[in-house]
């Protein structure tokens, strides 16, 4: 006898559909695909995680930049609402040599002028404050050389010429305006 006993009738026909003697061979390719597949997922899962962390640091700095840029807008609309509020202009505008304006004169549709003009008042030139420049024209200092430019006193006497910020000074050494008003023409358009 071989060992092994002979099967009759319904084991002989399940026996049958077993295979014999490739059992262990069969089976190791699909223990060979089971360890690859879980490998792979593995590390799979590992680069995965990875790149995550990896966005996680990138946002973390990201969110770091924008605190301090939001920081530094707000600052900075702090400085400008330190220029632009009424006192401060005030001051900057003393400081430029400037007089507040007298009572103005409108022009009609029709042409006529409606209000009566007067000259801005002149401050005595001993009650004036030296020029003072602005903190960012600090930065850039003038040459040594080039003394600070002042502007001269403004006078009564020329109540033609309007004092206005962007108007410069009429220099002391040049002939006065005629102290009559010009007659004052409507402008088309405007």
């Amino acid at each position: 006898m071989n060992g092994k006993p002979e099967l009759r009738g319904r084991a002989a026909r399940l026996a049958r559909l077993f295979p014999t003697g490739r059992g262990q061979a069969a089976r190791t390719p699909f223990v060979l695909l089971v360890v690859v597949l879980l490998g792979g997922g593995l590390i799979g899962l590992l680069v995965l995680n990875s790149a995550l962390s990896e966005g996680s640091f990138r946002l973390d700095d990201l969110q770091r930049d924008t605190k301090a840029l939001t920081d530094e807008e707000q600052a900075l609309q702090r400085d400008i609402d330190a220029y632009a509020a009424p006192e401060a202009l005030q001051r900057r505008a003393r400081e430029l040599g400037m007089v507040p304006g007298g009572d103005p004169a409108f022009l009609g549709p029709d042409g006529k002028v409606k209000g009566v003009p007067s000259p801005a008042a002149a401050r005595p030139a001993a009650a004036r404050d030296p020029l003072v420049l602005a903190p960012e024209a600090i930065t850039h200092p003038t040459p040594a050389s080039t003394p600070p430019r002042t502007l001269p006193p403004t006078t009564a006497a020329t109540p033609s010429a309007p004092a206005t910020p962007t108007a410069p000074a009429v220099p002391a050494t040049t002939p006065a305006a005629p102290s009559t008003p010009a007659p004052s023409t409507p402008t088309p358009g405007r």
